[in-house]
């Protein structure tokens, strides 16, 4: 299970992702595609095209950490195409996100 302090973000990135990708890669988008700092501690998520599967990036201070998770039965939340803006996650969205709930029907807003 992951924790949280009050100041970690959780910075979601909207497009597609292949789940190939490795630590550099995902560096990288985290940097030039997301305009964040991958070594600032906020976790970072990355969704496969069919929401099966995703990868989480965060630094804790001595490396970089890479958690995936592949869901058997469910698929992740969409995020909302036409939302234009950066898209975040609180601790409590995050962690029904990566249990794989609906937030769109739950009627949670998510953007």
């Amino acid at each position: 299970m992951l924790t949280f302090n009050r100041r970690t973000r959780v910075f979601m990135y909207k497009e597609p992702t292949d789940m190939r990708a490795s630590y550099d890669t995902l560096f990288e988008k985290i940097k030039t595609q997301l305009a964040g700092d991958p070594l600032s501690g906020h976790l970072f998520v990355f969704v496969n095209p069919k929401r099966t599967s995703c990868k989480c990036m965060y630094y804790d201070g001595t490396g970089l950490v890479l958690i995936c998770k592949r869901l058997e039965e469910r698929k992740f939340s969409k995020a909302n195409p036409l939302y234009t803006n950066e898209l975040t996650l609180t601790s409590a969205e995050f962690s029904l996100f990566f249990e794989g709930a609906d937030l769109v029907k739950s009627g949670n807003q998510f953007r």
